[in-house]
């Protein structure tokens, strides 16, 4: 049986993305959802004719203009961390190669992504197409300044380190909603991927007249791009 999210793709892959799952769950990743979704997710339409042998192996590959596909498992933990189920809208900030929007499109029901460098905007949307992903959406722009036209967001995943986390992106948070990022000085070796979580009631926090209650919890460290923008470090 031919997986639903590869309608319109020649599959010549599967053994590999088996392998790749396989190569996950023995690294720890047990959210059955996550593991589904890279079992249906074609990584080598996402990635460069030249390193498309490599698709499937567990790291990050280049994908041009200095960015990277990051690897399998560093995605994995990401979107485990999310803990998503199924019914949330989902904004990225960073769309790289495609390949994160359309893990989050098998394991959401919307997908926002944000994308600041136009070629590889338009790379994404032309591999989303062609993987047969119709319910993510990109944007070109600045991604410190999220999406708001379709805010809020139940779930934020930002695929680059920030030295903080860019304010308009806790404004665009759902209450309860859960933001993961790397956060780090500029120029810094690693990051500290952190979840924050928005906690309290909207009402309680317009009755005390200030912001969101905020929970902030790291989950080790990282090493990604930095995040470039009005909130966030400058090229």
């Amino acid at each position: 049986m031919v997986p639903r999210r590869l309608t319109g793709v020649r599959d010549t892959f599967a053994g590999y993305r088996a392998r790749l799952v396989e190569g996950l769950r023995a690294k720890g990743i047990r959210d059955l959802a996550v593991l589904k979704a890279f079992a249906e997710t074609p990584r080598h339409v996402f990635v460069p004719e030249a390193v498309r042998h490599r698709a499937y192996e567990d790291a990050a590959l280049p994908i041009g203009n200095g960015q990277t596909i990051s690897q399998p498992f560093t995605q994995a933990r990401y979107l485990e961390a999310l803990r998503l189920r199924g019914r949330e809208r989902v904004l990225e900030i960073g769309t790289g190669s495609g390949y994160q929007t359309a893990l989050l499109a098998a394991l959401t029901s919307t997908v926002f992504s944000v994308e600041r460098v136009r070629s590889l905007a338009v790379a994404a949307q032309l591999a989303l197409r062609e993987a047969a992903v119709t319910n993510a959406s990109v944007l070109l722009g600045d991604g410190t300044l999220g999406w708001s036209a379709y805010a809020p967001y139940d779930a934020i995943l930002v695929a680059a380190g920030g030295p903080e986390v860019p304010p308009p992106l806790i404004e665009q948070l759902a209450p309860a909603g859960r933001l993961l990022i790397p956060l780090g000085a500029a120029g810094g070796a690693v990051q500290v991927l952190t979840l924050v979580e928005r906690v309290g009631t909207e009402g309680e926090r317009e009755g005390e007249g200030r912001g969101p209650d905020l929970r902030y919890t790291p989950l080790g460290t990282a090493r990604f791009v930095p995040l470039l923008g009005e909130h966030g470090h400058h090229a």
